[in-house]
């Protein structure tokens, strides 16, 4: 009996997915919790695992194919027919592995051991011993293969993400490649944010010397205190706008037609950069974080970003953004807010520059800050006293500690 291959069930916030890759082929065989397909929706790449043992049956859903919440993608099959000879033979193979011996046309014990422990199936390895026998040295090879597989898989899953083409000098084509629907819906959902709010632009800057000395003082003790957590600039940066926060709710809210709703927690959403582009994932109730959990926090999402391995969930919600775009270099830019959110805090590089302290010129590392906000929640003044609160907790950290 057919087992079928379904997508998973979508959150409200997610109508529909995209087939981004098949990692099998009709008549494979696949083994339960085997990695079958890759889901792409709005925000994440969903992975579809085998849910029984058997043979992949007929496909239903190709790549590149939508498909919505709990569709069939295909099916698994039992077997019989439709199996491939090699599906058929590896179930025999492991059912009686104490009848094997020595003389075995198919696979010495010591082969066959080895091919068990790397999860390889030995009737897919070439025997090169007497009678086409399976040697130990075949299934070596065969392991050495399966590990240099998975290393060509990620360039095959990012590749759509970095599809720009590199021309030779003086060539006069063009190459035209989809729009990944994580890119598509960046696209759309900035065009809506302008479109449909009346998004204005703040900025300031901050004098980053107390930051960078805190960080250059406890950086190897904070390391060593929180098993191998780094500290950087992010931590301070959202614990001081979880602070402005609490003292403006109104940055913190959104607006749900009619309504205003002020959230009591501070959901801050981190843009991480990955293969795919630029994600955000959120750092539930960041204002009862400490800074070792914030950076914790961040470090697994930049892995799992790379990885492909966000959640649904932890790409959700959020109810105010950072974005550091100082990372690539960016000396100034203006945020786009994330709806519903009403605002976002763009980081910058940070430059040493010439500054007027106490009628002296001296020179000191200096970030700006710009805050992109929607007029129709927050006034100018908010905007502007809520980003010069962040810069006066950022040039004395002990206010963060404080709490004044």
């Amino acid at each position: 009996m057919a087992i079928e291959i379904k997508a998973p069930t979508f959150p409200e916030s997610v109508a529909d997915g995209t087939v981004a890759t098949w990692h099998k082929k009709p008549g494979d065989a696949v083994k339960r919790d085997e990695l079958i397909v890759d889901i792409e929706t709005d925000k994440v790449v969903l992975e579809v695992l085998a849910t029984a043992d058997g043979v992949l049956g007929a496909i239903v859903k190709n790549e590149g194919d939508t498909v919505l919440s709990d569709e069939v993608l295909g099916s698994i099959g039992e077997g019989g027919a439709a199996a491939a000879p090699a599906a058929a033979a590896a179930p025999a193979a492991a059912a009686a592995p104490a009848e094997v011996g020595e003389d075995d046309p198919v696979a010495a014990p010591a082969a066959r051991k080895l091919a068990e422990e790397n999860g390889i199936n030995i009737a897919s390895v070439a025997g090169t011993g007497k009678g086409g026998r399976v040697t130990k040295e075949d299934v070596v090879a065969a392991v050495t293969a399966k590990k240099a597989a998975p290393a060509a898989a990620p360039a095959k899953a990012a590749a759509p993400a970095a599809a720009a083409p590199v021309f030779a000098a003086g060539d006069r084509v063009e190459k035209r490649v989809p729009m990944t629907r994580v890119r598509a819906t960046v696209a759309k959902r900035l065009v809506e944010a302008q479109s449909n709010m009346a998004m204005l632009t703040t900025f300031n800057e901050v004098d980053m010397t107390e930051v960078m000395a805190l960080r250059s003082k406890y950086k190897d003790l904070f390391e060593k205190s929180h098993n191998g957590v780094r500290l950087g600039f992010m931590s301070f940066f959202v614990k001081a706008a979880t602070e402005a926060l609490k003292r403006f709710p109104a940055v913190n809210a959104s607006i749900d037609g009619a309504d205003i709703v002020y959230h009591g927690y501070a959901d801050v959403g981190v843009a991480v950069s990955s293969d795919r582009g630029l994600v955000v994932p959120v750092l539930r109730n960041a204002e009862l974080m400490s800074l070792a959990e914030i950076e914790g926090g961040i470090a697994t999402f930049g892995k799992k970003a790379r990885d492909g391995k966000l959640s649904m969930d932890e790409m959700t919600g959020g109810t105010f953004t950072i974005t550091n775009g100082g990372t690539f270099g960016s000396m100034m830019s203006t945020p786009i807010v994330n709806p519903p959110q009403a605002a976002i805090l763009g980081m910058h590089n940070i430059l040493q520059r010439p500054m007027a302290i106490n009628g002296q010129v001296v020179i000191r590392p200096m970030m700006y800050l710009a805050l992109s906000y929607d007029h129709r929640l927050i006034d100018g003044k908010e905007a502007v006293t809520f980003l010069v609160t962040i810069k006066n907790l950022l040039e004395d950290p002990a206010r963060l500690l404080l709490d004044i």
